[in-house]
This record gives C-alpha cells, sequence and structure tokens, in this order.
C-alpha cells in the first residue's frame, strides 16, 4: 500500500502555442529544472492566481447557410493553413469594415 504522505500526481493534457513551450525548456534550462513537469509545477507554485484576469471574448455558436463552393474553399484552406473553419470565419468576419467603402465619383 503507498504511503499517505506521498501525493499522488495525475497526467494532465493541454494545448500550448510552440513559442510558449519553447520558452518553457528556457526556463527549464535557466532554473536547473529536470523535465517540462518541474516547469509546469514551478510556475503553479509561484503564480499568483488570485489577481489573475483572462481576456476571455464569450463564444457563442451559430449556424449559416453557404454555398457547397464555399463550404468546399474553406475546407481547402482549413486544410493547407493548418487551421479551424471557425478561425477561419473569425479572421474573415473581423476584416469586414463596418460601413461600405465610398463610390468613387
Amino acid at each position: 500500500m503507498a504511503s499517505k504522505s506521498r501525493k499522488a500526481s495525475a497526467p494532465l493534457t493541454f494545448d500550448l502555442p510552440v513559442s510558449l513551450i519553447a520558452k518553457m525548456s528556457a526556463c527549464r534550462r535557466g532554473h536547473g529544472l529536470k523535465t517540462a513537469s518541474e516547469v509546469v509545477r514551478f510556475a503553479i507554485q509561484t503564480f499568483d492566481f488570485e489577481t489573475c484576469e483572462p481576456a476571455r471574448d464569450p463564444h457563442r455558436q451559430i449556424s449559416v447557410r453557404v454555398s457547397a463552393d464555399q463550404r468546399a474553399m474553406l475546407k481547402r484552406y482549413a486544410k493547407s493553413k493548418d487551421a479551424s473553419i471557425g478561425e477561419l470565419l473569425r479572421h474573415a468576419l473581423e476584416s469586414l469594415p463596418l460601413k461600405p467603402a465610398k463610390r468613387k465619383k
């Protein structure tokens, strides 16, 4: 039987940008830590979660109709850009001007 004083650990899986993984490697070397797990445990131990206010834009799922050609084009670009269709649509919607451009006379 395991002793009660020994603390159990469990795997935790999450996505990180590659740039942050590179920073973890640099921190590991800089702090003399042996593993990525040690870096994460150190970050958890030293971070002030009480004052942390993550900037999150609330999402809502919507359903729209697009042509078969547009759907195929989105799928093609999603695959070639290694992105989701939703991510591509967010970029497209964010690039829209609020008002149409004025016509030249």
